[in-house]
C-alpha cells in the first residue's frame, strides 16, 4: 500500500505530470510488490525557489528538473528498494521525464496502523483489508 508523493518544479504539461505519475505506478506494480488498484499519488509542484535539492557531497549536478518521490510503505527489502531506486531512475530517464541526476527517491517506513482509507476506520486493524 504505498502512498507516493512527487515534488518537481512547477512548468510541466498536464500530459508530462500524468505521464509522470503512470511511469511511477508501473514500477510501483512491477518491482515494489504493490497491489493492482491500489494507486494513492499526491503531485505538487513548486517554484523554482521552494526546491533546494543539494547533492549531498555526491558531485551532482541537478537542474530545473530536479523531482522528489517519497514512498510510505511498508514490509518492502532492501532489494526491493533498490531494484525501485534503480527502475525509477531508468524509466523516467528512458522516457524523458526525469533525468537520472535530477531523480531523488525517499522510502519511508510506517505500519498496518498507520493507515486509514477513510470513514475513519483503520481497515488493516478492522479486518476490512
Amino acid at each position: 500500500m504505498p502512498l507516493v508523493r512527487i515534488d518537481l518544479v512547477r512548468g510541466r504539461t498536464p500530459e508530462q505530470l500524468r505521464a509522470l505519475a503512470d511511469t511511477v505506478q508501473e514500477v510501483m506494480l512491477d518491482v515494489f510488490a504493490a497491489p493492482p488498484g491500489d494507486r494513492y499519488q499526491v503531485i505538487h509542484q513548486h517554484d523554482a525557489d521552494e526546491m533546494i535539492i543539494e547533492d549531498t557531497g555526491l558531485g551532482i549536478e541537478r537542474s530545473a528538473g530536479v523531482t522528489v518521490v517519497q514512498v510510505t510503505q511498508q514490509g518492502r527489502d532492501r532489494a526491493q528498494k533498490e531494484a525501485l531506486y534503480a527502475a525509477l531512475a531508468e524509466r523516467l530517464g528512458d522516457r524523458g521525464l526525469v533525468e537520472p541526476r535530477d531523480l531523488v527517491v525517499s522510502v519511508v517506513e510506517n505500519t498496518r496502523d498507520d493507515w486509514s482509507f477513510g470513514h475513519g476506520r483503520a481497515q488493516f486493524l478492522t479486518g476490512e483489508l
